[in-house]
């Protein structure tokens, strides 16, 4: 069958089978994301999705047409990439695993609006031939910028994601952050869609397939050309000591295992790495990672008297750490944050750094104090949920530059990892991904974050209980890296950051030119369109 003849039977397509069409099209797109990074199944993805609101039709109907269309490829997509979100649910099986279908198909569905949301602005801007790839791009990307925002958003695994798993590409972050990377995704691999169109009634059908491939073309020689010259040097007099440990999640939180978790820690991290090494004597920094005990650290006078014995004089350890502090004025219920810790070489706890953005149902429940009276928990169990940070904060660490610290799901935010004021010189993001065990979600995670390095300019040390930690440098090239599902060590320098990139100076500004740009093209093809065809 001819690519046209395929055309056909999607625009055609009516009921349940184009809503499996548009499943299976979506479901197929997340290949495109990391852990397999096949980026060019999206030239054929996306097409399909074109097709399908090519026949949707006109009028209201065509909009709700072109909106289930755009929620079943949403659906199949975050079904395929988000299922290992359920993974979390069988730590305490008896108790959360009857949540299973709102984990792995209720937050797709509730995605997918997203998805539906954006296939509806683009059909509302559709045209023929070429330009309508425009539309297509505008309407997706701006319906992605909103799942990235609305109620604290959740950007995970935008479509701009594909174009970073070859490292060149990645690095036009650097000029327009995700939303613009996720702009021209949409717009080179929807692209082949107009090959199919017919010969006497679109003119120029090859030019959209052409202008992708040379924009991908100087992508990578941007990129090629950054990577190339740009060289990165070491923070001075800095010896860092990445620790993962990889503790099983449902024996990390069990009260008698305190002990053996405290004993692994230590014993882990004074391991030497070499013959000619002798374990913590030899760093300068050593670093644990989110939520590293099972017990609140400062009211622990024995553990932190283990660290202090553990750390070799003007040795400093980070660590995650939850934190209990008093009440608000009126409230008798404690406070619980999720924090990071700096200890010095006695055991002293020397700065602190609250989480600010929080895990929904994971860290909180929304409308916590009633879901709470009909006996719902978040995973975490903390009664009354984990209290949020007023504010982001650098943390300053004796003998390291400032640091933007990032706990978790964090470093998932483009344009909000860093604090107020002066700019760090590094990032530093301590997880604890051991909650969805080896499946696609951890190097999902790792991808985002390594991705803020190359927007940012800024190099990044991540530290994971399970899997994967690294030292990345500001172009996002990788210097140390532990595996997911493994435990050790990496001992490495911390690089330099680069100087202020063109998205750290002016955010989205790049990705709204593009946005209007695309938008400005389609409503002019829109007009130009022949009333008969509309």
């Amino acid at each position: 069958m001819t690519l046209a003849g395929l055309a056909n039977r999607a625009v055609l397509s009516w009921g349940w089978k184009r809503r499996g069409i548009a499943f299976a099209s979506g479901a197929v797109s997340a290949l495109a994301m990391a852990p397999f990074n096949l980026w060019p199944v999206l030239a054929v993805t996306f097409p399909v999705l074109v097709w399908l609101l090519d026949g949707s039709g006109a009028g209201r109907r065509g909009l709700a047409a072109a909106f289930g269309a755009g929620w079943w490829f949403g659906f199949g997509y975050f079904v395929a990439g988000l299922y290992w979100i359920g993974m979390a649910l069988f730590v305490e099986a008896d108790k959360f695993a009857w949540l299973l279908p709102f984990a792995v198909l209720g937050i797709p569905a509730g995605l997918a609006l997203f998805t539906g949301f954006g296939a509806l602005i683009a059909r509302a801007m559709w045209t023929t031939g070429p330009l309508r790839i425009l539309a297509f791009a505008a309407g997706l990307g701006i319906s992605e910028w909103l799942r990235g925002t609305i109620l604290t958003g959740f950007p995970w695994n935008s479509f701009g994601y594909a174009l970073t798993g070859m490292l060149p590409f990645a690095q036009a972050a650097s000029l327009v952050g995700l939303w613009g990377l996720t702009l021209l995704s949409l717009a080179i691999f929807a692209s082949p869609a107009t090959i199919a169109d017919a010969r006497d009634r679109t003119q120029h059908r090859w030019l959209p397939l052409i202008l992708s491939a040379l924009a991908l073309f100087l992508l990578g020689a941007y990129g090629w050309h950054r990577l190339s010259n740009n060289e990165v040097a070491d923070v001075e007099g800095v010896r860092l000591r990445l620790m993962q440990p990889n503790i099983s999640q449902n024996l990390k939180w069990q009260p008698e295992q305190r002990p053996a978790v405290m004993r692994r820690y230590l014993t882990l991290s004074d391991q030497a790495t070499a013959p000619n090494r002798q374990g913590v004597k030899d760093v300068t920094h050593l670093i644990w990672p989110e939520s590293a005990f099972p017990f609140f650290l400062d009211r622990e006078p024995q553990a932190l008297a283990q660290i202090g014995e553990l750390l070799p004089p003007g040795v400093s350890l980070i660590t995650g750490a939850i934190r209990l502090d008093a009440p608000l004025p009126g409230s008798q219920q404690p406070r619980v944050f999720n924090s990071i810790r700096v200890l010095n070489d006695n055991g002293s706890i020397i700065a602190t750094y609250d989480k600010l953005y929080l895990v929904p149902f994971g860290e909180f429940l929304p409308f916590q104090t009633l879901l709470e009276s009909i006996g719902l928990k978040q995973l975490t169990r903390v009664r009354g949920g984990f209290t949020a940070a007023a504010r982001r904060q650098a943390l300053n660490i004796p003998g390291l530059p400032p640091a933007a610290p990032l706990i978790c799901y964090e470093a998932i935010y483009p344009g909000y990892v860093l604090p107020e004021g002066p700019r760090p010189r590094w990032i530093l993001n301590l997880t604890n991904d051991a909650w969805f065990g080896i499946t696609p979600g951890p190097h999902q995670h790792f991808a985002q974050a390594r991705l803020r390095a190359i927007e940012e300019g800024l190099p990044l040390v991540r530290v994971a209980n399970n899997g994967i930690s690294a030292i990345v440098d500001p172009l996002g090239r990788i210097v140390r890296y532990l595996p997911l599902g493994s435990d050790g060590l990496i001992d490495g320098a911390l690089p330099q950051p680069l100087g202020e990139t063109l998205y750290a100076k002016h955010r989205n500004g790049p990705a709204l030119l593009l946005t209007l740009f695309f938008t400005i093209g389609a409503l002019i093809g829109r007009r130009r369109m022949p009333a008969r065809r509309a």
